[in-house]
């Protein structure tokens, strides 16, 4: 598994912001969506791309277009929807499918309850939204699940991640032999014991969306 923390001062701009108790939800909404679109940029290094030929005014020119078919975004619902749009205005053109998953307080275990996303993704790039790595339970499931209907590479983009996130997403995907990336404008110092990442932001579903 591959890991990038994007180092970039606009990056630590807008993430010092969104850590900011005083920041209120119209706020962190804006900045989570333009720090995406950053992020964003650094985690489609790799989409697949075609060559084609355009005729400018001048001369033919040579260029790419994005392949089909073309990447899917995948938000996990709810606080992945904040992340949605900043995805979106990077790729306008890919497809967006939507994931609802939930930790069992029996089983400690993620669990799915909702899905809008094609049966088979056989050839498919995902792009998973998600703005925190924590424990990596609901990522890895997720990862899993996309890799289950035939996706064939996943990058996940979340906003912080946690070291013990990142070491369960690379146990879990040590032997599988797919392409995973993680992209994150941060790699926290540790989760404390309530599993909030320290220093983190808090819960990002709350902060973007108030509490229900």
């Amino acid at each position: 598994m591959e890991t990038l923390v994007v180092d970039h001062p606009l990056v630590a701009h807008k993430l010092t912001t969104l850590r900011d108790v005083r920041t209120d939800s119209p706020t962190f909404r804006r900045l989570a969506d333009e720090l995406v679109t950053l992020l964003a940029y650094e985690a489609t290094r790799d989409v697949r791309v075609s060559e084609v030929t355009v005729e400018t005014p001048v001369s033919p020119a040579h260029g790419v277009r994005l392949s089909k078919p073309y990447p899917l975004v995948v938000p996990i619902l709810r606080a992945g929807l904040g992340m949605l749009d900043g995805m979106t205005r990077l790729l306008p053109t890919a497809e967006v499918g939507f994931l609802g998953m939930i930790r069992n307080e029996s089983t400690l275990q993620a669990e799915t309850y909702a899905t809008r996303l094609p049966d088979d993704l056989s050839g498919r790039q995902c792009f998973v939204v998600d703005p925190m790595l924590a424990t990596g339970g609901t990522l890895a499931a997720a990862v899993q699940f996309l890799f289950d209907r035939g996706a064939v590479d996943v990058t996940a983009i979340c906003l912080l991640a946690a070291p013990e996130g990142l070491a369960h997403m690379d146990k879990v995907f040590a032997n599988s032999g797919k392409p995973i990336r993680v992209v994150t404008a941060a790699l926290d110092e540790r989760l404390n014991e309530s599993g909030y990442i320290v220093p983190g932001l808090g819960d990002a579903g709350d902060r973007l969306y108030g509490v229900v």
